[in-house]
């Protein structure tokens, strides 16, 4: 038996459950995985929050879409994206449904490998805000030389967004809160403090201005700003803001018009990494939790301003 949480019905964080399952022996191309640790993300509590619907059906909703752990059993060709996989194999798990486990069950397609040179709780926060802002840059074209703007440069997408821009050689401007002006510095952009005159303080960190715009706080100062910068609207991309499409702007994600980047998002893990490997990008782990405490995880993470990604160990 393994232990897993699970949404019992859609409300917040205190429908969720730690219950008994059986873990099934894995099948043709698939592997079961026991989990060391766990991302935790806003999408999460989003989902089981009714943000996209809440089909009876669903329930109960294994919660949890990323993990690291080590291959305990392989079924006949089981072979992931970085090539056939074994017994005692470090992995990092993404994107499935019920990562907040101990183990599980999962197809060897959504199986990469683990980069030895992070820990677990890492490994297991790498890949979904990876993916999202490989898919952010992408969708703006960041290149050497450009001067790129992100917004909640402090959190998991920000910070993730701020360190491949920099290392494609780009200069970064990111906003953050006072108490986070020096982790953003630490990745390699220039903090700057959101609020009243967040344009004059961007103006004056980029005086030769700003070509693109990437926004993960999604509020309206973000996006405004942005607008009042960047020369070409195409060139500003929010993971939040869905409700300024008649801005101009890009938007990506699960929200309504937004592109889902999904083959972008799926192949993220080659760029993430060897970058990872190679001490280009960190992931910076704001606070752990145990399994039995996804509830306040979550409420904790939906306090906003974590500095970090948030982690379930088991």
């Amino acid at each position: 038996m393994a232990e897993r949480v699970v949404a019992e019905s859609y409300g917040g964080p205190e429908v969720l459950s730690l219950v008994e399952v059986e873990v099934p022996p894995p099948d043709r191309g698939e592997v079961t995985v026991q989990v060391k640790a766990a991302g935790v993300n806003p999408v999460d509590y989003k989902l089981y929050g009714g943000a996209f619907g809440s089909d009876p059906s669903s329930l109960p909703m294994p919660v949890g879409q990323e993990l690291a752990g080590v291959v305990t059993a392989v079924g006949e060709d089981a072979e992931g994206p970085g090539g056939r996989l074994s017994v005692g194999d470090e992995v990092i798990v993404f994107q499935i449904s019920g990562a907040y486990a101990t183990d599980v069950t999962v197809p060897a397609s959504q199986v990469v490998p683990k980069p030895p040179e992070l820990s677990w709780e890492k490994a297991a926060g790498l890949l979904l805000t990876g993916a999202t802002a490989v898919h952010a840059l992408a969708v703006v074209g960041v290149s050497q030389g450009d001067t790129i703007l992100v917004h909640g440069a402090s959190g998991g997408v920000g910070l993730m967004a701020v360190q491949l821009a920099v290392a494609v050689g780009a200069n970064v401007v990111g906003t953050a809160g006072e108490e986070r002006q020096e982790l953003v510095r630490r990745y390699g952009a220039t903090p700057v403090v959101y609020g009243a005159g967040l344009e004059e303080r961007v103006r004056a960190a980029a005086p030769d201005g700003v070509h693109a715009a990437v926004d993960t706080a999604g509020t309206r100062e973000a996006v405004d700003v942005s607008l009042a910068l960047v020369p070409e609207p195409s060139r500003i991309v929010s993971v939040i803001a869905f409700d300024r499409a008649d801005a101009g702007i890009k938007l990506i994600g699960n929200g309504p018009g937004a592109d889902p980047g999904t083959k972008i998002r799926s192949d993220a893990w080659r760029d993430l990494v060897p970058l990872a490997r190679g001490g280009m990008i960190d992931v910076v782990v704001a606070r752990t939790f145990p399994l039995s405490e996804a509830a306040e995880a979550h409420r904790f993470l939906a306090e906003g301003h974590p500095g970090g990604k948030v982690v379930l160990l088991p």
